[in-house]
């Protein structure tokens, strides 16, 4: 994060009509590599993170009004991105329960092609167990492992207990060991 990016400020800028649209580009500036990476990290490449990107701000836009200050934005940016994830995954999934494509190999296949991505084997076999995982188990694994961020952070985007999301986390992260050992 910027040294010079002040949170309180830029959502006082938020709040002033004649403001906010200094205070959105402070956001934007502030907030688009870090949601760029979690985004892609969940949909693989780099074209749909651009799109969900752009949605994520948009929508977050379109409900700047709505936003109170009552939560970090941050973590208001993360949650809008997490339900455009949703929203795509959950619209590629039908588009692939139609297709009888092996998913496992359309991941390494996109992973493969995809000319931003620049990772190692290791690193292509780790996101194909990624790739494998159920949504939620995914968003929390990246959350938690890429982002470092804690469990009530987690708790706090996702509007899920800290129970809950350690148990995910737990379940995530032994689907990926078995994945991989299966894989040797």
């Amino acid at each position: 994060m910027s040294a010079s990016y002040d949170e309180y400020e830029v959502m006082d800028l938020l709040q002033d009509k004649h403001t906010v649209k200094q205070g959105f580009s402070k956001m934007v500036a502030q907030y688009s590599q870090p949601l760029y990476w979690q985004i892609r990290r969940l949909v693989l490449q780099h074209e749909d993170a651009n799109d969900i990107l752009q949605n994520t701000f948009l929508r977050a836009w379109q409900s700047i009004s709505l936003f109170r200050g009552e939560a970090k934005l941050s973590t208001w940016l993360y949650r809008i991105a997490l339900n455009e994830c949703l929203t795509f995954l959950n619209k590629e999934k039908a588009r692939a329960s139609v297709s009888l494509d092996d998913p496992e190999a359309n991941v390494v296949s996109t992973l493969e092609s995809d000319e931003y991505f620049t990772g190692d084997e290791i690193q292509r076999r780790f996101q194909a167990a990624l790739a494998t995982l159920p949504a939620k188990q995914r968003m929390v694994f990246n959350l938690r492992y890429y982002d470092d961020l804690t469990y009530t952070e987690i708790s706090e985007i996702m509007g899920s207990s800290v129970g809950a999301l350690k148990a995910d986390y737990h379940h995530a992260a032994k689907k990926i060991k078995a994945y991989l050992e299966e894989q040797d």
